[in-house]
């Protein structure tokens, strides 16, 4: 898979989460590296990714260099013993864990254990617990004991997606570090540099179509690249449009028309664009929450245009028609309340087709 044989292998890899890399880097060059830390954040953002090249840098050779004024070391430096180690999935001072399905109190008294137990390699002993928020209640008190007291050489690191399902007591003895969905100009960058080495001859159209959908979640895009080299022959380009197709997303030209039909008052046609929409296969619910993101683009673009381009969201496809800003709230309104119907609706085209009969009157 792209996502794992491209992911970061040092900081400077690291992309769209500069605010934590800096952080983490100031702590390893003042030596003022903490015992606990929390990564929040989307899933697909990093956390696992940025603490595994924490736990290297950590144990790295060149550990001890990063103290001199020699601010080109590369820390981690990926060479030595430890950063391969741990880049080959065979160090025994980084300890990866699932909480998902390590959930319990035997599970972590047997990682306290574990700690107490200096690390084989000499250095830190590393404990990464992703999915962190799925711990029992009797498993969160067991491992708050060792993070109000850890052993020096041991440093944990929790990731969860849900940040507010950690206990409050928990909370007060770690670093938190909060993870960003990443743009769409970010995610499109990284696939355009993947592409190219992977020589996926892919349009920009297409490769933009994944930024867009991953909502922010870089590996997910990545996945989603791996699908389209999967299923189309080495050397053959490939359009937007076939990318839509293998990955089931929604042309963007679809919500472009339908908002241009309803600014226009064509009623027939905007019907009609809602059963072409339903014979694709394209789950109803799905295309209208698609289309009110694209409303909100509309109304943010034209309310605030600093606070869109700020936030790297882009309009994709403009539509040649220009409303009032009171229009793009009503429609905003009636197709949220039209997406709550659908999925009650015995006919799931049905609200939409209310919406569109409101908009559009007699």
């Amino acid at each position: 898979m792209l996502y794992r044989k491209y992911r970061p292998h040092d900081f400077s890899q690291v992309v769209g989460q500069e605010h934590v890399v800096t952080t983490l880097k100031g702590a390893l060059m003042t030596g003022r590296a903490g015992h606990a830390y929390l990564f929040s954040g989307p899933k697909g953002t990093g956390k696992t990714t940025i603490a595994r090249i924490f736990a290297k840098a950590l144990n790295c050779a060149d550990f001890s260099k990063i103290f001199s004024k020699n601010l080109t070391i590369s820390i981690p430096c990926n060479k030595c013993p430890a950063c391969l180690a741990v880049n080959e999935n065979r160090s025994l001072d980084l300890i990866e864990i699932d909480a998902a399905s390590n959930r319990g109190i035997e599970d972590i008294r047997n990682l306290k254990e574990s700690a107490l137990v200096a690390a084989p390699g000499g250095g830190y002993k590393i404990f990464i617990i992703d999915e962190v928020h799925m711990l029992t209640k009797d498993a969160f008190n067991a491992l708050l004991k060792i993070l109000e007291e850890p052993p020096a050489h041991v440093v944990f690191i929790l990731a969860t997606t849900e940040a507010h399902k950690i206990p409050p007591t928990v909370l007060s003895r770690v670093q938190k570090f909060d993870f960003k969905r990443l743009n769409p100009g970010q995610v499109f960058k990284k696939l355009n540099r993947v592409a190219d080495k992977e020589k996926i001859r892919i349009s920009a159209e297409g490769l933009r179509a994944i930024a867009l959908s991953c909502d922010g979640a870089l590996r997910d895009a990545e996945v989603a690249l791996s699908k389209i080299q999967a299923a189309t022959p080495p050397g053959r380009a490939v359009s937007v449009d076939e990318v839509n197709e293998i990955l089931g997303l929604i042309p963007s030209n679809y919500f472009r028309d339908f908002f241009s039909f309803l600014a226009n008052g064509d009623k027939p046609a905007a019907i009609g664009l809602i059963h072409e929409v339903y014979n694709a296969g394209i789950d109803p619910e799905h295309f209208t929450k698609n289309f009110i993101e694209y409303l909100r683009k509309l109304l943010l673009g034209k309310v605030s245009p600093a606070v869109l381009a700020a936030s790297g969201e882009e309009i994709d496809a403009p539509p040649p028609v220009n409303v009032a800003g009171q229009q793009l709230v009503r429609m905003l309104n009636i197709f949220s309340f039209a997406k709550t119907e659908i999925k009650t609706s015995p006919v799931p085209q049905l609200p939409l087709e209310l919406a569109v009969m409101e908009l559009i009157p007699e």
